[in-house]
């Protein structure tokens, strides 16, 4: 009698060539069967990361359209020269860095309404200007400081700067004819205040401090490049979580390859 075999339907049986042959098979494919796991928990953390969408305070600037709508403008108020009968707008706010995108002044501008009371003069042009200084929440500390001369942080900082956010107000400049927005501005807002890289920061001398300054996307300011404090406090550091995921990796990997060393 024949004595019973213990192989699986349709493989090889015990001791055959083929047994060696899946070994060394599986022993090949250990190393991803452990990897890919761990791998792929470092993609998904990463990917779940919160995004940190980032603003800025400053000025922007914009011409009054047909309509009482605004247009953004590319050129700064330095090169641009608006002609007789246009409107320029300015609005301090916290807004993305992308022009279009930027908080519009909340005021239509009329150059007709503005200008009502101020006659027209041979030689000289006529610019309707708007002047929106935002809102409390716009001005985060800036505000604050300009009341009281010293910064502020945090939600008592928008709280107690918005006694001091200056009212929306037009003005109509008559200048001479190649005036630049800038000269406009300089005629019926002064104070201006410019960074050293000409950067308009203040209108009217509002805010007292700063000048485009980042800001996170919980509202806080952004400590400087270099700062010792560079922590956000939203949510876990990936980069902690990834790398400890990948010395995960590199401890199996080394586990796996002892054991190799010892079972041949």
């Amino acid at each position: 009698m024949r004595p019973a075999s213990h192989a699986a339907p349709g493989g090889p049986g015990p001791g055959l060539p083929g047994d060696g042959a899946r070994a060394r098979a599986r022993r090949r494919t250990a190393p991803a069967a452990l990897l890919l796991p761990l791998l792929g928990a470092v993609l998904l953390l990463a990917s779940a990361a919160p995004a940190q969408a980032a603003g800025y305070r400053y000025w922007s600037f914009w011409r009054g359209a047909e309509g009482g709508s605004w247009t953004y403008q590319q050129q700064g108020p330095s090169v641009a020269v608006p002609p007789d009968g246009a409107v320029d707008g300015w609005r301090f706010a916290l807004s993305p860095d992308g022009g279009q995108d930027a908080a519009k002044p909340r005021t239509a501008g009329s150059f007709a309404d503005i200008c009502a009371d101020t006659p027209a003069q041979e030689g000289r042009k006529r610019v309707a200007v708007v002047l929106d200084f935002g809102t409390a929440e716009d001005a985060g500390s800036a505000a604050g400081s300009s009341a009281s001369g010293s910064s502020t942080s945090g939600s008592s900082a928008v709280g107690s700067s918005a006694a001091s956010v200056p009212e929306q107000r037009t003005a109509c400049a008559a200048v001479a004819p190649r005036a630049t927005s800038a000269e406009v501005l300089a005629t019926v807002a002064p104070p201006l205040r410019y960074d050293t890289n000409g950067l308009l920061c203040a209108i009217a001398g509002y805010p007292k401090a700063g000048c485009g300054d980042q800001v996170g996307a919980a509202g806080a300011a952004q400590p400087a490049a270099g700062s010792a404090d560079q922590s956000t406090g939203s949510g876990p550091d990936v980069g902690l979580i990834a790398g400890g995921a990948l010395v995960a990796v590199l401890a199996g990997g080394a586990v796996w390859q002892a054991r190799r060393r010892r079972h041949p």
